[in-house]
Parts: C-alpha cells; structure tokens; sequence
C-alpha cells in the first residue's frame, strides 16, 4: 500500500489524518479541533511532537495520557508521539491529510509556510486548516502555561477532566 493512498477495510476506503502538536499542555481549543476533525476523517491521529531541544510543563507520556483519556470516547482517535519530519510521520500513518488549526492571522502566514514546504516534501499530502470557535481563539498553550503558573483560574482554557492536573503542576504542585 502506498503511503498518503486511501486505506481500503472491508470494502471502505478510510481518510486519515494526522493532528500534530506540541499540546503543552492541552487546551480547549486543542478538543475542539480533534472533536471536530474527528467528524471528517475516519481515522484520526493525535500526535504529540517529541522535541528534545524544548523543556516542556508536562512530559510527552503525561501529554499522552491526557490526550488518551479525553480521547476515549472517539474511538477512531489515535494518540501517539512521533520525532522528525511530520511528512515521513504522516506517510508511515498512511494519512492523506495534515490537520493544523489557525487562530489568528499570524498563525496562518506561519502555518502557510509549513503546508508550502509540507507540499513540496510530500506533494501526496494536504493540509486542511481548521478554524476554533470563537470563543476559543485567544487559548493558547503558552498562555495557559503563564495563567497556571501565577495560580490563576484556567477555566474555559483547558479541558474540564484535565484542569485540576494542569493547574497543579503549572502552580508547582505535583
């Protein structure tokens, strides 16, 4: 089977996507994306970027095991990790398409650029860009990280099941 073709299960052909991120840690807008990309494909999968060279909040088997449970009620939801380039992550997933979500305008011309060069790397694969709701379009994982590490409320900014986690460590509590 090629990479980025069509999957062919039982006579079905299955579209799958690839999320990628650093999700330091996971936001609300971060679910509404996966919760939304979920509808389109029929195999997503949420990879978490692998990055040495950063000091993350949370270690990626912590990033994991969150995205795992929020995610398991979305039984076509993968999570997993991955380190190098997104396009050879994504050919060994057999995925056609690269979910990146945009907030702003800045996020487009930087996310632009990666889907330019994506294409040119693996011109087999698109990228599709999702928009959050509106009323998640300022959250941010950097925010969250600044608001939770002067104790303030993350409401609204992080999962609901996630938050008491999130909150802990960011005000330094294990």
């Amino acid at each position: 089977m090629g990479s980025g073709t069509l999957v062919q299960s039982s006579g079905v052909f299955v579209r799958s996507a690839i999320y990628p991120g650093s999700f330091d840690p996971v936001t609300t807008g971060h679910w509404d994306l996966i919760q939304r990309a979920a509808k389109l494909v029929d195999r997503l999968v949420v990879a978490v970027l692998h990055n040495p060279a950063k000091a993350p909040a949370f270690s990626v088997d912590e990033r994991l095991l969150m995205l795992k449970e929020l995610t398991a009620s979305l039984p076509h939801v993968e999570v997993t990790t991955f380190h190098g380039l997104l396009v050879d992550f994504a050919k060994s997933q057999d995925a056609q398409f690269i979910v990146r979500g945009v907030r702003a305008f800045s996020d487009f011309e930087y996310e632009f650029q990666m889907a330019l060069m994506n294409r040119k790397l693996a011109p087999e694969l698109e990228t599709v860009f999702l928009m959050p709701k509106e009323k998640y379009s300022a959250v941010s994982s950097r925010f969250v990280r600044e608001i939770g590490s002067m104790g303030g409320n993350l409401s609204d900014l992080v999962p609901e099941m996630l938050k008491a986690r999130i909150a802990g460590r960011l005000a330094g509590r294990p």
